[in-house]
């Protein structure tokens, strides 16, 4: 079993509109509802691979109830979310279908209170027995400590289960001090960890402030890998046109994949390079085109960085 953490877990909306203006009126072609947070969307990915998940964090509220509601009809996936009293947030991403960009708008997510904290940390506890590897997600609600993510990684690491981290900002520079596994930043979360806008650089200096391998994203120009065994890039052979919310969770579903199969690391850049840009193509975030997929499975290719 794979465990992913969403601490703010949402519900993603998706408006599709014809043309995105400021000030205007929009009439919207299309809704899509999906549960999300970046966790869930790993989780989501990783069952559609066959996987079997479990998927904890909070929920609460109406918006709590249709996010497990839509994760109940998940095939290989397990609810394992912690009740709260406040409500679970939203995220609105709205598609100009004529330029093909996204807006994203995030809610802050409800405020944790001490006692649900303590529920979900026995809740974590549980779980990790049965884990293969851990996925540590996203954002943190109010109420959750700024070290929070760096103490589930200590107790990972104290249970044997390793650890992929994916956040930003002071939750990530605390995390990477308690020795993840794997963090997969974007350019700038890594810049802003390491102060280096050079990627090679930073993903260099992430290593040595803790972290056991770095994979960041790096936008059209793919992701780049810097691990124990060696670095690689790999890049896609075309930008594709679409949705890119959720492909940087797609890519980290993948190298969970990797991760738990001992998978050597071009082998995993290639699946997580090969899935985002699939999720490109989906209509939401925590889905991909699975004809994209094995496409780009077959012209992805890894390539060594000196």
């Amino acid at each position: 079993m794979i465990l992913t953490v969403t601490l703010n877990t949402a519900l993603d909306i998706t408006y599709r509109v014809r043309s995105l203006r400021p000030h205007a009126s929009h009439r919207v072609s299309e809704v899509i509802e999906r549960p999300g947070g970046k966790g869930v969307n790993v989780g989501r990915v990783l069952a559609a691979l066959g996987h079997e998940v479990t998927v904890t964090g909070f929920a609460g509220g109406g918006t709590g109830r249709a996010v497990r509601d839509r994760l109940a009809g998940t095939e290989g996936l397990t609810d394992a979310l912690v009740p709260v009293a406040g409500a679970t947030r939203r995220t609105i991403a709205v598609v100009d279908e004529r330029s093909g960009d996204t807006t994203q708008l995030n809610e802050p997510g409800p405020q944790i209170a001490p006692a649900e904290w303590g529920a979900f940390l026995d809740a974590y506890a549980g779980l990790l027995p049965g884990a293969e590897a851990v996925a540590l997600c996203g954002s943190l609600p109010p109420g959750v400590p700024v070290g929070a993510y760096a103490g589930l990684i200590r107790a990972a690491r104290s249970a044997g289960v390793p650890v992929l981290l994916d956040t930003s900002g002071e939750p990530l520079r605390r995390g990477v001090a308690a020795r993840p596994d794997v963090i997969k930043p974007n350019a700038d979360e890594l810049a802003e960890l390491t102060g280096s806008h050079d990627p090679l650089r930073a993903t260099e200096a992430a290593r040595r402030r803790g972290a056991h391998a770095v994979v960041t994203s790096l936008g059209p120009d793919g992701l780049l890998a810097a691990t124990p065994e060696g670095r690689w890039r790999a890049t896609a052979p075309a930008r594709l046109p679409g949705n890119p919310t959720g492909a940087g969770d797609s890519a980290v579903a993948a190298l969970l994949s990797g991760l738990v199969a001992d998978a050597p690391w071009p082998v995993r850049l290639r699946h997580a390079l090969a899935l985002s840009a699939a999720t490109v193509r989906a209509p939401a975030a925590g889905e991909f085109d699975r004809e994209t997929y094995r496409d780009l499975l077959d012209r992805v290719r890894p390539t060594a960085v000196p």
